[in-house]
């Protein structure tokens, strides 16, 4: 089941999969124009895609998140129980599903006693409850459904239709906050504290000073409150109004992922590996790249490239989708079952522009896809991005390691300086 959200809505979809006790993954996409409800920009800045996933077994909803991997939401949720610190000790946890990492650090700190099911339960139906609130909001995108094994093992199990019906009275709810308030993900600040204070009592001033920082969205207040977003929205609106609180439009996540990784991985000149079955691409991938600073391997052959990227361990892997014997998608769900893959960066490249191909992209873990033809100045941004800045200044790559590997994995390494590098297809 696939299609336009300007054919058939959310809550359409929903339902069908609910009469039809279906098990499996919907995965929903919204580019272009987005509603204000999820990215009123009025700065200017371009809008990214957003994407979010949802897990049924037999026609109920297991879990939902939005399409990225950070952990930043479930780090908000365990905040509520002052357990957040907990997060950066556990190692990746074996049930960790493809498209839901999230999903599987919860699990790996109630088998480490960290939370108690009821605390596990109630942070993913906060979770499911927040993306739904998002996800019935929009009103274009795409989506697909497919059937397939149900996310293992489930915690707990939500039936649509009653939930649907709570979130859809939010949703117009919510329209009532228009103008002043349109996005749960908009930051409140104090404009003028004095008077503030005057007009509320002591507590409830302390209470919202500690929040109100710019910084705190007005969802992630709603995480640590455990209140749901209308009842935060509700009580910070008269102030707004007022403009005696403002709301600002935090940092895009795609800037703070950007910014999170790299402090860690300066010390060494960031690895990119290229998987492409034409010789073109390659060469002229490996030219861009290094010549920006980054050591850059490319491998023709699908089939060794599995072996080869064990070796060497690249910071981000380019993977074109359509190959002979092993496709992208094949080669991102065999390094996707890989604890040392599981983290890494991984952009397939396609001639495609497609919805379809987008989707399963993402199905299979990829961390993002560029679509062919593009030029240097898109290539570098994605690398930029996800690998870190390279160097330069650096001296020439050594490329004794990809000559000893070369006869046996067939590596291309034509001379990079003999390729163009104008965009290509």
């Amino acid at each position: 089941m696939q299609g336009k959200l300007n054919e058939i809505d959310i809550r359409s979809i929903l339902q069908l999969i609910e009469l039809g006790q279906r098990t499996g993954e919907l995965c929903v996409e919204a580019y272009g124009s987005l509603p204000s409800l999820l990215s009123s920009d009025r700065l200017g800045r371009s809008l990214s895609t957003q994407s979010w996933f949802v897990f049924f077994l037999n026609g109920q909803i297991v879990y939902a998140a939005e399409g990225d991997d950070s952990l930043l939401r479930l780090r908000d949720y365990l905040r509520r129980y002052k357990v957040e610190a907990a997060l950066d000790n556990v190692t990746v946890p074996s049930v960790a599903a493809i498209n839901a990492p999230e999903y599987g650090y919860l699990w790996a700190l109630l088998e480490n006693h960290v939370l108690t099911p009821a605390q596990g339960r109630s942070i993913i139906q906060s979770m499911v409850h927040e993306t739904l609130f998002d996800l019935l909001s929009l009103h274009q995108g795409s989506f697909i459904f497919e059937i397939g094994s149900a996310l293992s093992p489930q915690l707990t199990t939500l039936e649509i239709n009653p939930l649907v019906a709570k979130i859809m009275k939010q949703v117009q709810e919510w329209k009532q906050f228009h103008p002043h308030i349109q996005s749960p993900d908009q930051c409140p600040i104090i404009a003028d504290a004095k008077q503030l204070q005057e007009a509320l009592p002591e507590n409830a001033f302390n209470s919202l000073h500690r929040w109100a920082d710019g910084k705190t969205s007005v969802r992630q207040m709603a995480r640590y409150l455990n209140r749901d977003i209308l009842t935060v929205a509700r009580a910070i609106y008269p102030y707004v109004q007022q403009g005696l609180v403002q709301l600002l439009y935090p940092i895009s996540k795609e800037t703070i992922a950007s910014k999170q990784p790299f402090s860690l991985q300066m010390a060494r000149t960031p690895r990119v590996v290229c998987i492409d079955d034409g010789a073109s691409i390659r060469k002229t991938v490996e030219y861009m790249l290094s010549q920006h600073g980054y050591e850059v391997t490319s491998i023709g052959n699908p089939l060794k490239a599995l072996s080869l990227v064990f070796q060497l361990k690249p910071d981000l892997i380019l993977c074109d989708i359509a190959m002979p014997e092993l496709d992208g998608y094949e080669i991102c769900a065999m390094l996707r079952k890989s604890t040392a893959f599981r983290q890494t960066p991984i952009v397939m490249l396609t001639g495609k522009d497609g919805f379809i191909d987008r989707v399963k992209a993402r199905m299979v873990g990829a961390t993002d896809y560029l679509t062919k033809p593009f030029g240097e100045n898109e290539l570098l941004m994605l690398v930029e991005k996800y690998a870190g800045s390279g160097d330069p200044d650096r001296p020439k790559p050594d490329r004794l390691l990809a000559d000893a590997l070369e006869d046996e994995l067939e590596i291309d390494l034509g001379d990079p300086a003999s390729a163009s590098s104008a965009p290509f297809s």
